[in-house]
């Protein structure tokens, strides 16, 4: 039960994702219950993310990207959820791409604990970072939840796992938990925002809800203006208008 001033808090959901804090609270219009999950489950239905089969991602780690996605930027009355936007199809086909492979990094050790000033001096690409830290986070589940996954905790449960492992807190076998999280984070982000040729923000729709323009060929007289909404929808590369 929330007191007086918990209910009069503003809901920070959006404001604290784009002031640059990493998980969001729940503070999602989401439903309750999946299809055939008994009504007062303890595990709260994530939204499917529909019409598209992964080829990168195996069955178990598709569930948990879904899930991610969808405790990282749930849906409110604000704007898209991941989910929803298709971030866990912008994800399975960022894997699949040489910048993912690791073909434009420099790949050669030594491979040390360096300041962040250097950037990333480890040994796994960017899909082997995600590959590795989704079964090494869900072993570490199945150890602590009586054998249950991360797809299978409830939103609470799952959003302290993600809190845990973003202050690199959480303990798991092969791989930082904070560089994992930190990795994940960075690319839940880039689909959200990405042109929807991508595979996400479907509808233009994060754009929508920030009032970026998109492609537009011209849009200066707007820049400096900071009273008004920019009038206009977006635009994304193929030239459709959201």
């Amino acid at each position: 039960m929330k007191d007086d001033a918990d209910q009069n808090r503003p809901t920070l959901t959006r404001r604290r994702f784009f002031q640059g804090l990493t998980l969001l609270p729940v503070a999602a219009a989401l439903p309750s219950c999946a299809p055939g999950t008994p009504s007062g489950s303890s595990t709260p239905a994530t939204p499917a993310a529909k019409d598209y089969t992964p080829e990168f991602f195996n069955a178990a780690e598709w569930a948990f990207i879904t899930a991610a996605c969808d405790r990282l930027i749930p849906s409110d009355e604000t704007g898209p959820g991941a989910v929803e936007s298709g971030v866990p199809e912008f994800l399975d086909r960022h894997m699949q791409t040489p910048y993912a492979a690791g073909a434009i990094w420099y790949m050669q050790g030594p491979f040390l604990e360096a300041p962040s000033e250097f950037g990333y001096q480890g040994k796994l690409a960017l899909r082997d970072i995600l590959k590795v830290g989704i079964d090494a986070f869900d072993a570490h589940c199945r150890s602590q939840f009586d054998g249950k996954t991360f797809a299978q905790l409830s939103h609470e449960q799952q959003e302290t796992l993600l809190k845990a492992a973003e202050g690199g807190k959480l303990e798991l076998e092969a791989i930082s938990s904070k560089l994992f999280f930190s990795n994940l984070l960075g690319e839940v982000k880039n689909g959200y925002f990405a042109d929807p040729k991508y595979g996400a923000n479907k509808d233009m729709g994060a754009w929508k809800m920030i009032g970026y323009p998109g492609m537009r060929a011209d849009y200066i007289d707007w820049i400096g203006v900071r009273d008004k909404a920019y009038p206009l929808p977006p635009v994304d590369l193929s030239g459709r208008r959201g």
